[in-house]
């Protein structure tokens, strides 16, 4: 059972909040809508359960709010609005990744691409499906986990009445089985055919919470709202008059001295009270799903009541970080290579920095590394170290600009899981893309110039690392940009500020005299680790010695410390304002 206790959103500056002390249960076995016109609050209701958006209240999933389910995506599946997934992506490709997000076998996904009527589909692009496929693949999405609740936002919106119907089929199936169902709605008609229970809001607030076939007798048809102290005796009166004329008139008695007179007008209704001497406190006509709008009270006794609601309802709900996926690492892998941007760049990468290297060498007076490595002078840095950055640029961009984690709950989070899987992949691809990228110069040169050219340098060990370093390095600094600022180009100019910026500025310090020297470091640290140290290691530490004291990786290094402690900040923030 889904059950919502005085939700209220958070009111911005002086207007009123969108929700306001909203309760209403959505019982198991049964499709619940939830029905108002546009801006009455509906999809922020939902938000409000999700914990997406701050307020107060409570929502409780099967006896427990959601932030205290240890696997969300297995109890509620989601559906708001729209998939957010990478265009250039397959819609297996797409179910495949949230597989690995949901912690559930990857062989789910053609599970629910057959059962929303998808599995010919599988390897369509989700840029190129239709309203109604993408909605198909948003309610497979949302199935992935095998959930017990699901919640749609206008899940019939833009489709023809086939998908609609088919639609709301699946979701009566669902129902069938067990499970609780909750969409909203702005069709009153619509809510009456596909729903058993139908919650009515209006301005954020409960109006009706009612069985469908009591929905569809009171609020359906256009009607007459009385309220008098003489409720039984105008009820009377009224329906003594209509049998005379041979009209068809129903009148409901209700509570508190009211009726609701269906087939009549208020000038019928007014003139019969006139003649019989019933005095009428209230007269109005109803039409549809909305009941009359509520006498507003002038100035700050709106927003003091308002402000007493707020004060009466349970603790507030926080917008609270979303688990990270189950499976992180395979989640990233299946991001990255799910989609072709990746092999796009290495290629890009490979190709350039065989050109250049072949350009470089008919030039005299450059060094075999940097003829290796398609590094010339002219470039702030080289093709793969860019290309490098620019992957790990997009493995955070990507995350926000097409939030796939999102879908379910919240923003991207700044788990430590997902980051040293990011962290791992993208070190994996820079690795993978400087040794491929000497590799294809050193073939380049051999191919248009002999063998002759290439010799190995005496310090090829120190070199071997300081390229390492460098493509690492630039990947992880777009990386860390990226997820610190949310947007992909943030790590670009990241990767880039080092050699423009960073760089120029440790050369000037470089260029001051030293008064100390790194002369005797490993013995130093054999010392202070209170242990022997094997002799081999001498030349290890002051091959990394050398390496960071180069202007680039000392820039290097302290652009990713400052990176790293800008993501501690950020995520840090965001824990405490959770």
């Amino acid at each position: 059972m889904l059950q919502a206790i005085g939700l209220t959103s958070t009111p911005r500056r002086d207007a009123p909040p969108a929700v306001n002390d909203l309760t209403f249960e959505a019982p198991p076995g049964r499709v619940t809508a939830l029905l108002g016109a546009p801006r009455s609050g509906k999809t922020m209701a939902l938000r409000l359960m999700l914990e997406l958006e701050a307020g107060r209240g409570v929502a409780y999933f099967r006896g427990r709010p959601l932030h205290r389910v240890a696997h969300p995506a297995r109890e509620v599946g989601v559906l708001l609005g729209d998939v957010p997934g990478h265009p250039s992506r397959t819609a297996r490709g797409q179910l495949r990744m949230l597989c690995a997000a949901a912690g559930v076998p990857a062989s789910r996904a053609d599970e629910v691409l057959e059962a929303v009527g998808l599995a010919g589909l599988g390897d369509q692009r989700l840029g190129t499906l239709s309203v109604g496929m993408d909605r198909r693949l948003g309610l497979a999405c949302a199935l992935l986990g095998d959930p017990h609740t699901l919640i749609l936002d206008e899940p019939g919106e833009g489709l023809s009445p086939r998908e609609n119907s088919w639609l709301y089929g699946l979701l009566r199936a669902h129902a069938a089985q067990g499970g609780t169902v909750l969409h909203t709605t702005g069709d009153p008609k619509e809510a009456a055919r596909t729903a058993d229970r139908v919650v009515t809001i209006g301005g954020g607030r409960l109006v009706a919470d009612q069985d469908v076939a009591d929905f569809a007798r009171t609020r359906l048809r256009a009607r007459v709202a009385v309220r008098t102290p003489h409720a039984a005796r105008l009820a009377a009166v009224v329906s003594r008059e209509a049998r005379a004329a041979q009209r068809s008139v129903e009148v409901v008695e209700e509570a508190s001295g009211r009726l609701t007179v269906y087939g009549s007008n208020c000038a019928e209704i007014g003139d019969t009270a006139y003649r019989h001497g019933v005095p009428v406190h209230r007269l109005a006509d109803e039409i549809g799903d909305t009941g009359p709008a509520a006498p507003a009270e002038a100035g700050s006794g709106e927003r003091g009541d308002s402000a007493a609601a707020l004060s009466e309802l349970p603790p507030p709900i926080r917008v609270r970080p979303a688990r990270g996926p189950l499976r992180p690492l395979r989640y990233e892998l299946r991001r990255s290579l799910g989609v072709r941007t990746t092999a796009m760049i290495m290629a890009t990468v490979l190709v350039v920095s065989a050109a250049v290297s072949v350009l470089l060498a008919r030039t005299d007076g450059t060094a075999l590394p940097r003829v290796l490595a398609a590094w010339p002078a002219l470039l702030p840095l080289p093709p793969a170290a860019l290309g490098a950055g620019l992957l790990g640029a997009l493995s955070f961009g990507d995350e926000f600009r097409y939030p796939a984690l999102a879908a379910a709950r919240g923003t991207v989070p700044r788990r430590l899981g997902l980051l040293l899987a990011k962290l791992t992949v993208t070190a994996s691809f820079a690795l993978l893309l400087a040794g491929l990228s000497v590799v294809c110069g050193a073939q380049s040169l051999r191919l248009v110039y002999g063998p002759d050219l290439i010799e190995i340098p005496s310090n090829a060990v120190a070199l071997t690392a300081s390229w390492v370093g460098l493509t690492v390095g630039c990947a992880w600094a777009g990386l860390l940009a990226a997820g610190v600022f949310r947007v992909a180009g943030a790590g670009i100019a990241a990767v880039l500020a080092v050699p423009v910026l960073v760089v120029p500025l440790v050369q000037k310090l470089f260029e001051a005299p030293s008064a100390r020297s790194v002369a005797g470091l490993p013995g130093r640290l054999r010392d202070l680790a209170g242990w022997q140290l094997p002799q081999e290691a001498d030349h290890w530490i002051l091959a990394v010695a050398r390496v960071v004291a180069q202007p680039v990786g000392t820039a290097l290094a302290l652009s990713l410390s400052a990176l790293i402690c800008a993501y501690l900040f950020t995520s840090l923030r965001g824990k405490a304002r959770w």
